[in-house]
Parts: C-alpha cells; sequence; structure tokens
C-alpha cells in the first residue's frame, strides 16, 4: 500500500480508500508491525460496522414510523370513510411509502372538512327533532334554548342523514297541524268569548301563556296538554253559551209575552231588539259579539221582573179585558153565560193570592181557545139560522104588506115595495128547506157532542119545533079564516039577494073586522115565543110594519120568527102562552 502524504494538496477529495492509504503510510513510518495493524484494522471495520448497524437501525425505526403513520392515516380514512358511509379510495396502495402518505394526506383532509359539515348537519336536523318534541311534548318553555345534542359520529352516513331529515320533516308537518289546529281553537274561543261577553286574553292565557298575541305564531303551544285543555274550554264555552241563549231566549218570551199583555208601545219595545232578535236564533246562528254578555241578561232579567210587578199591578185589568173577549165571543155564538159571576170569581182569585197571575191568564186563554173551538164548530148553524131569521122578517113584512090595501096605490116608493115583496116571496118559500136542513145539522152535532144546541139559553130544536108548529097553527089559520071569510061574503050575497041593497054598508064592516082581527091575534100570538125564544136582538132590525102591535105601538118582544107566525083567535093564542110558558128558559 503506497503512503502519500496526507497534505498534499493534490490528493483530491478524501475518501474511505485514500485515508487507509494514508493510514498505510503513517504505520510505514513509524513501523508499526503487522499484528498492530491487523488489530487496528479490525478495529477499524468493528467501528465501521457499528455505524452501518446504527443507520440501518434508525432507517428501520424510521421505516416502522412511517408505516405506522401510513396505517393510522389508512385506518383514519377507512373510518372516515365508514362514518360517511363511503366507498374506499382506490390508488393509494401503490408507490413508496411515502407517496402513499403523500396521497393520503390531502384526502384525509378533504374527508375530515365533509365529516365536520356532516356533524353540524346532523347536529342541526336532531335539534330540531328534539325541539319539536319538546314542544309537543310541552317540556319547552318559552324563550329556552335546549342543549346541542351529542352526535353519533360513527354513523354520519347520507342514509342515516335522510332518516333523521325525514323524520324532522314528519315532525314538522306534525307541528303544523297541531299549529293550525291550536290557531282554530284561539279562533273559535276568540269568537265565543265575544259573544259572551268575556276577556279573550285573559281567558286564553289559562290555557297556556304562549297562546297571547304577543307571542310569535311559531312559538305558541302545541302540547297534548294544550289541545286537550282548549277543546274542553271550548265546550265548556259552547255550553255557557247554550245556557246563555236558553235563558235569554226565555226572558225574551217572557217580554213578548209581558208586552202582549200590557199592549206595550212599540217605542219601549226596541229598546230590547237585540235580546228579542235572537228569540228563534239556534246556538250557532248568534254570533254577534255581546249578544250573550252577562249584563244583558241582568238587564233582560231586571226588565221582566219589572213588568212582572207592573203586571200584577194591572191584573184586574189584563184578567178583565179577556173576560170582555170571552163574553164578546160566546155572544156571537149565541151562548149564555154569567158575566158577573165570573168577574166577580176572577177579582176574588186576584185578591186572594192564591193562584199566580201567569197561571191565571194562561186558563182564560185556554178558555178563549175553547170558546173560539166551540164558536167555530156552531158557525155553519148560526149563519143558517140568521138566515131564517132574516127570512121569517121579511116573511113577516110581507104578511104585513098583503093586509094593506092600499099597497097597489101609486104613492112614492110603492114600485119599491112591489119588488121586495117579489124578492121576500121567493125567500119565504125557501123556509121550510131552510128549517129541515137546520133541524138535520142541529141534531147531528148534538149526537157529534152529545149536549144541546143552545141559542140565547133556548134549545135550537125547540125554536125550530115551536116554529113548525106555529107555521102550521098559521097556515089553517089562513085557511080557516079563507073559508069564514068566503062564508060570511056568502051569507052577505044572501042577504043582499034578499032585502037589497039596504044590507050592503053593514056587511062590509063585518068583512073588514074579520080580516083585522087575524093580525090581532097573530100579534099577540107571538108575543109568547118571544119570550121563550130571547131573539129580541135579531127582531129589532125588522121592518116596522112588520113589528106593529094592533094599538100601532112597536113590539119591543119579537120572536125568531115574524110576528105572523100564526093568526089564531084570542082564546088559542092564551091557551097556547100558557102552554109553551111551562118550557124552562135554560137548558
Amino acid at each position: 500500500m503506497a503512503v502519500a502524504d496526507t497534505q498534499n494538496p493534490l490528493l483530491g477529495e478524501m475518501t474511505c480508500g485514500s485515508l487507509l492509504q494514508h493510514l498505510q503510510l503513517i504505520w510505514d513510518e513509524v513501523g508499526e508491525s503487522d499484528e498492530e495493524r491487523d488489530k487496528m484494522l479490525l478495529q477499524l471495520e468493528q467501528e465501521c460496522l457499528d455505524v452501518y448497524k446504527r443507520k440501518v437501525e434508525q432507517a428501520s425505526k424510521m421505516r416502522a414510523l412511517l408505516l405506522q403513520s401510513l396505517a393510522d392515516s389508512r385506518a383514519e380514512l377507512a373510518s372516515v370513510l365508514s362514518a360517511l358511509g363511503e366507498n374506499s379510495f382506490a390508488g393509494i396502495s401503490s408507490g413508496t411509502i411515502k407517496e402513499q402518505l403523500e396521497a393520503v394526506a390531502p384526502l384525509l383532509e378533504e374527508l375530515g372538512k365533509q365529516k365536520e359539515e356532516r356533524i353540524r348537519e346532523f347536529a342541526d336536523v336532531q335539534l330540531q327533532i328534539d325541539k319539536i318534541r319538546e314542544e309537543i311534548a310541552g317540556t319547552l318553555k318559552i324563550g329556552e334554548q335546549i342543549e346541542t345534542p351529542v352526535v353519533d359520529k360513527e354513523d354520519l352516513s347520507s342514509k342515516k342523514l335522510g332518516e333523521y331529515q325525514s323524520q324532522y320533516q314528519e315532525l314538522q308537518k306534525e307541528k303544523s297541524d297541531r299549529l293550525h289546529k291550536v290557531l282554530d281553537f284561539v279562533s273559535t274561543v276568540h269568537d265565543l268569548c265575544a259573544v259572551l261577553g268575556l276577556d279573550f286574553f285573559s281567558t286564553v292565557t289559562e290555557v297556556h301563556p304562549s297562546l297571547n298575541d304577543s307571542v310569535s305564531v311559531q312559538s305558541k303551544s302545541i302540547s297534548n296538554d294544550t289541545l286537550s285543555k282548549l277543546s274542553t274550554m271550548i265546550v265548556e264555552l259552547k255550553e255557557d253559551k247554550k245556557l246563555r241563549l236558553q235563558k235569554l231566549q226565555d226572558l225574551a218570551a217572557q217580554l213578548t209575552d209581558l208586552w202582549n199583555l200590557m199592549d206595550t208601545q212599540m217605542e219601549e219595545r226596541e229598546l230590547f231588539s237585540h235580546i228579542t232578535c235572537n228569540i228563534s236564533a239556534t246556538v250557532d246562528e248568534v254570533t254577534v259579539p255581546g249578544a250573550l254578555a252577562l249584563d244583558l241578561i241582568e238587564q233582560a232579567e231586571v226588565e221582566v221582573e219589572r213588568l212582572d210587578q207592573l203586571k200584577a199591578s194591572k191584573m184586574k185589568e189584563i184578567a178583565f179585558k179577556k173576560q170582555t173577549e170571552l163574553e164578546d165571543i160566546y155572544a156571537r155564538a149565541h151562548i149564555d153565560i154569567d158575566p158577573e159571576s165570573a168577574r166577580e170569581k176572577i177579582l176574588a182569585l186576584i185578591d186572594s193570592g192564591n193562584v199566580e197571575p201567569s197561571e191565571l191568564l194562561a186558563e182564560m186563554d185556554s178558555q178563549i181557545l175553547k170558546a173560539k173551538e166551540e164558536a167555530m164548530s156552531r158557525k155553519e148553524i148560526l149563519d143558517k139560522v140568521e138566515k131564517w131569521m132574516s127570512a121569517c122578517e121579511e116573511e113577516s113584512w110581507l104578511d104585513d104588506y098583503s093586509r094593506d090595501d092600499n099597497r097597489y096605490n101609486s104613492s112614492r116608493g110603492a114600485h119599491l115595495n112591489l119588488k121586495r115583496a117579489e124578492k121576500a116571496r121567493i125567500l119565504v118559500n125557501k123556509i121550510p128547506a131552510l128549517v129541515d136542513t137546520l133541524v138535520a145539522k142541529t141534531r147531528a152535532w148534538e149526537e157529534d157532542r152529545g149536549i144541546l144546541f143552545m141559542y140565547d139559553s133556548v134549545p135550537l130544536l125547540a125554536m125550530l119545533e115551536e116554529y113548525t108548529m106555529l107555521r102550521q097553527e098559521r097556515e089553517e089559520e089562513k085557511r080557516r079564516q079563507k073559508d069564514q071569510k068566503r062564508i060570511i061574503e056568502q051569507h052577505a050575497t044572501d042577504q043582499e039577494s034578499v032585502i037589497g041593497s039596504r044590507l050592503t054598508p053593514a056587511a062590509r064592516p063585518l068583512g073588514s073586522k074579520k080580516v083585522v082581527g087575524p093580525r090581532t091575534n097573530g100579534g099577540a100570538s107571538n108575543g109568547t115565543p118571544s119570550r121563550r125564544l130571547s131573539l129580541n136582538a135579531h127582531q129589532s132590525s125588522g121592518n116596522g110594519a112588520g113589528s106593529m102591535s094592533r094599538d100601532g105601538k112597536r113590539d119591543s118582544n119579537r120572536a125568531a120568527a115574524p110576528a105572523n107566525y100564526v093568526a089564531i083567535a084570542k082564546e088559542d093564542a092564551a091557551s097556547h102562552a100558557s102552554a109553551t110558558d111551562q118550557l124552562p128558559a135554560t137548558p
């Protein structure tokens, strides 16, 4: 081994060979033995081996660290991908360790950002879900913030996020439905409070403070408890509305009845038109604010009480007014009653205080209703009775007219009497048929009701039978008078033929006297039935000639039929009067 000068600048760069060469030169100069040289060379080799060994160990450790870092990165990548629900990325398993690490690093950074964003999304949707659930449960107070929920970072997949979002949408829909239901309930409560005159805010906030208008719509309570309380409140308010309406309608009916009883002026009634306007309304039809307020009901109660007191003081006047109405109905129906005793009884009942005024008036109204029904059942018969009486009056006039020897004179109005006589004859000819019809209907009426048909306290059938009997007697009397007149005239004619015209003036007065006599008897015969039949009111409207008696004075007790029922003799009239007077005056 050649020895070179170590300090020779031309030696160039230092290497292991040059250094060994330089060491050999030094050993040569020094004269080191071969053993020393070999020993030193072995030592030198051992030291080099140690250095290489350390370097290899360091390199191995570095490689292990890099492999661990790569494994950790791969594991982290796999975890993030698994949490995000993504598949493994290809293309990161080839190349050196450092190349692989360089490929994984940006991927991890990107996926980390996605993971953080996904965590925020999960946190937001879970927070909204928890908030709605607490709102439904009613555990969330106004203005209270709930804690951010803990997100499960092991499952951040899009599928899981979609499930949360679907759940959130369902809860949002349920919240919207509940909110609309709450708002509808609140609106119903508002309308009911308005009608009932209640304070809406104090009423609705009893259910939950959030139902006040100062709270936003989205913050209103939608819990089951709130919905249940609102529903219960609406039921109670509706029941209260129903009861108040019933009470107000009862008061309105009482007011109307009292007004009608006391003939209250329309101006006074108009003051309570806001009460009576709902007298027949249904619960749903009453929507005017304050229509069922308590002060309105109290106002109606005060007025009813005032009118009740006023009615009590005017009860006699009202009762007598109804009694007068009842008497008028019976009078028009020709039903005989005792008005004085009825009025005395009414007065005694009112003074005794043992009967309620309303009950007394109700009883009188019932009597009036029954009287109207009875009068209606008698109307057809009474109409025919009026026609019969009118025909009888015409018959009476016709008899008087027929007896008038001067009826054909050309005096003023004679032609009118002639026309009336023609119509009267037609009407008189219908009397028998009218009487028969009246008898049939009266008997049918009596059989149907089991009582007598009374006309001014006299049985109508008795009146008709008496009239029929008197009419027959009258016809017989007419025939008898005609026969008597014919005999007298024949006797006068025979006398004239015997003694001449000297007897003629004496015969004429006799004939005239015989004609006038029956009329007088007829007037006398009509006196008795007039007392029994009580037909003064109907006879007073007859013709003057038919209502005059023999002495020329107007007879105030004319019968239902005309004065010329029968022209019987005085002794027959007296016997007939005594017979008919035995009949009772009242049924």
